[in-house]
């Protein structure tokens, strides 16, 4: 009796959950007994949950590697399109099955060899692959229409601090918070925004505490915090259409460590920030702290040390006033000592193929570095300024901070959820609703109103709450006055953090030094919307001198 394998694949986890390769598999143990084939039960391949757009599938590859070893007669499939969803690669598999002198059989397609039987297996194929591309565009456009109406059914789960609560009869799919797991979010957004501890701290002081995580099997991992302090459903905007999918482009050491690619062997990459669309959801933390958050995630992204053994006041600060990039520290040595400069990334030959795109010249580290921090002692030397910066914030945030965009998006939230009840109660009063109706819609409209309510008495009461303020105006003057006394005496990480509180960017061009601070100057101007910086003239350097060089003299800012 001739011998043969049974291969069966299906690609949703859906599928997997409701057995539909078994029935596969059942239907293809009748038909070998009916065409006379033996099947060894070490024979019957399956592939749960892979995609039939991939030729890279653990049951395939042993397939292949049986049927190039002259062990089998047969493969048994059940239709076409389970051997694979597009027709190149159907073509492949069966040519490289008849070089072998493996016969290929399928249940749901003609068993003849007549051109006309192979024509239809060809239709097949590539009705198949049509079939695959329609099937996912549909289901494409249906959820971004869905999540353009703001159905949280298109987000599938929810992140830790959320309940996910399927739709049902009476009531669409929502998002319920989990007090004891919202505490907790709170706890880390506070840890990370207002104590300044880092990502692996607070990843280290969860675990300390024994906090169980969503599978309360597993623990604290720094990805994980770092993936909550990013996410915007924590403000009240979950996001859908954030990701693409893109077959991945190498294979990583860990991925040949575990055997290869994963058995979905794609990459996740971040969409642009405007084609995210925003879904409403139980808001956790506020928009400030979530902004406060993201506002430290990329600070901490351009002033990363990136294994620097000795630091340095304005590294990660310095950026060239021509071409844009960053400047990075680099050392030469004389014959008596080594010295320091901050040099730009674009003036670099080795860097780019057409040669360098900057002319700027190296600037010397301990000449910037003094320039700066006596730029930053002139700012701290008149509390003055901290009190305007106070009152200039507190303005901002009554007038046109997050707080009052947000506390504006949901008073018109609340004017359309009203006239929603003021239309449910009209219809039912001209018997265009039954009480039935009208009952099972109105409860999910209050429920909503009711959330739009309590998160507008939480703005208001932040708004109008000027003893914060107040309360930093002390801790301010109080840090100040004890820096003036210290300020000499600090080494150089404590300056550099110091600095980094007080200055935004250092932009180094030819003859001028622009130092934007976080506070403002005495002769600033405030532009709409950003920070003021402190300026002074810089005089023109001659031909024999440029900036910061020895001999150049200059000890200013602009």
């Amino acid at each position: 009796m001739k011998t043969a394998l049974i291969y069966a694949r299906v690609s949703s986890d859906k599928q997997r959950e409701e057995h539909t390769i078994a029935s596969q598999t059942a239907a293809l143990r009748v038909f070998a007994q009916e065409q006379g084939f033996s099947v060894p039960d070490e024979w019957v391949i399956e592939d749960e949950g892979y995609s039939g757009a991939t030729l890279v599938r653990p049951g395939l590859e042993r397939v292949r590697d049986l049927v190039a070893e002259g062990q089998v007669d047969a493969v048994l499939v059940h239709s076409p399109d389970r051997l694979s969803r597009k027709y190149a690669y159907q073509v492949l598999l069966l040519e490289e099955f008849a070089r072998n002198n493996v016969q290929t059989m399928f249940v749901k397609a003609p068993q003849t060899a007549t051109p006309e039987d192979q024509l239809l297996l060809q239709f097949q194929g590539m009705i198949a692959e049509y079939e695959r591309a329609q099937i996912l565009e549909r289901s494409r456009r249906g959820k971004r229409h869905r999540a353009l109406q703001g159905v949280v059914n298109v987000l599938c789960g929810a992140p830790y601090g959320y309940r996910y609560i399927r739709k049902s009869e009476h009531a669409p799919a929502s998002y319920s918070i989990i007090d004891s797991e919202a505490s907790v979010v709170r706890m880390v957004y506070e840890l990370y925004t207002a104590k300044g501890l880092s990502i692996g701290a607070i990843t280290r002081s969860l675990n300390a505490q024994a906090i169980p995580t969503r599978k309360q099997i597993s623990r604290w991992e720094r990805s994980t915090v770092w993936a909550m302090l990013r996410n915007p459903a924590y403000k009240g905007t979950a996001c859908f259409n954030k990701t693409t999918t893109t077959p991945r482009q190498r294979v990583t050491r860990p991925l040949r460590m575990r055997g290869g690619p994963a058995s979905r062997n794609s990459a996740h990459h971040e969409r642009p920030r405007n084609e995210w669309i925003e879904i409403p959801v139980p808001a956790i933390i506020t928009e400030e702290t979530f902004a406060l958050a993201a506002e430290r995630l990329q600070a901490n992204k351009d002033q990363a040390p990136r294994r620097t053994i000795t630091p340095s006041v304005v590294q990660g600060l310095v950026t060239c006033r021509k071409c844009g990039y960053s400047l990075y520290r680099t050392a030469t040595r004389t014959s008596a000592r080594k010295i320091y400069y901050y040099r730009c990334f674009g003036s670099d030959r080795w860097r780019q193929l057409t040669g360098p795109l900057c002319d700027s010249k190296p600037v010397r580290q301990e000449v910037l570095d003094e320039v700066v921090w006596r730029e930053v002692l002139k700012l701290l030397e008149s509390p003055r300024l901290i009190e305007e910066e106070l009152q200039r914030r507190l303005a901002t945030a009554r007038n046109v901070g997050p707080g009052k965009r947000r506390q504006e998006i949901l008073q018109r939230d609340l004017v359309r959820v009203q006239s929603s009840m003021e239309r449910l109660m009209t219809a039912y009063q001209e018997d265009l609703l039954s009480l039935d109706g009208l009952r099972r819609r109105m409860p999910d409209v209050r429920k909503r109103e009711q959330a739009i309510r309590t998160e507008l008495n939480a703005i208001e009461n932040e708004l109008a709450d000027p003893a914060a303020y107040l309360r930093l105006a002390q801790t301010v003057t109080g840090f100040l006055a004890r820096l003036r006394v210290t300020a000499k005496t600090l080494d150089v990480s404590d300056r550099q953090r110091i600095v980094r509180l007080l200055v935004k960017e250092i932009i180094v061009a030819d003859d001028a030094i622009i130092i934007r601070h976080s506070i403002p100057g005495p002769s600033s101007t405030s532009p709409a919307g950003g920070q003021r910086a402190s300026t002074s003239q810089a005089r023109q350097l001659g031909e024999e001198s440029y900036l910061l060089r020895s001999g150049s003299n200059i000890a200013c800012a602009e």
